[in-house]
């Protein structure tokens, strides 16, 4: 702003200038207009050039400012809201429970996992069942069981973690490959029943999950790639 001031200054200035030679010879005159047109449009120019660099830098600080919010926005799982003992299952059999016990082992969280857990089987000591959220028709058959079947056991299993007081953190991971009728039939029991969430952003483009979410008030956070989800992880069990 004080530089465009100081342009205008400058044209004011130069303009004084040609009132003031009017009254001489032609040739002084004309030099005169030549030297202000001149300087008019060097000022012309430093003004439009400072004018363009407010306009980006107020734009770089609206965007600065846009993603600090959206980022606070994002975040809201409160720090140690999880704890150990924890299990990590497969809600769906899809290979995402793999993925998610690497991410749990490399944010430094002791987490036993048992992909087919059942409620029988849920110690009443586990403080958070960790679940890897995604269909599978393959990874069902590999375990020898039905989609109807692995709804069944995934209903008793949060049914019994509910009673229990274990928390419950349902992670999605697989992005938009692991979405669709089967693994959305999955998606609705887990974050229905969590009381935490971490999501890979591009598998909840339609918003399904944290509809779900903000419906029943858990705790989220989503990310951008999976590898951010150790970040997530850390935060939720303290680390």
């Amino acid at each position: 702003m004080k530089k465009r001031n100081a342009a205008a200054a400058i044209v004011l200035g130069a303009m004084v200038s040609v009132l003031a030679a009017c009254g001489g010879s032609n040739a002084t005159s004309g030099t005169q207009a030549t030297k202000v047109q001149e300087t008019t449009a060097a000022a012309a120019a430093e003004t439009k050039a400072d004018a363009k660099a407010e306009t980006k830098a107020a734009a770089d600080a609206s965007a600065s400012e846009g993603a600090k919010d959206g980022a606070s926005a994002a975040g809201t799982i409160e720090a140690g809201v999880c704890e150990t003992p924890a299990i990590i299952t497969s809600i769906g059999q899809s290979a995402d429970v793999d993925i998610v016990k690497t991410l749990v082992s490399k944010s430094g969280i002791d987490a036993e996992t048992n992909a087919t857990i059942t409620a029988d089987d849920l110690p009443a000591d586990t403080k958070t069942l960790i679940l890897a959220v995604g269909g599978s028709s393959k990874g069902l058959g590999a375990a020898g069981i039905d989609a109807d079947q692995e709804l069944a056991r995934t209903s008793a299993l949060l049914e019994k973690a509910k009673g229990q007081g274990t928390k419950i953190l349902a992670m999605h991971t697989g992005g938009s490959a692991r979405r669709g009728t089967l693994s959305d039939s999955f998606i609705e029991p887990a974050f229905q029943a969590a009381d935490v969430a971490i999501v890979v952003s591009e598998g909840d483009s339609d918003g399904l999950m944290k509809g779900i979410l903000d419906g029943n008030g858990a705790e989220y956070q989503y990310v951008d790639q999976i590898t951010d989800c150790m970040a997530a992880l850390k935060t939720a069990f303290g680390k």
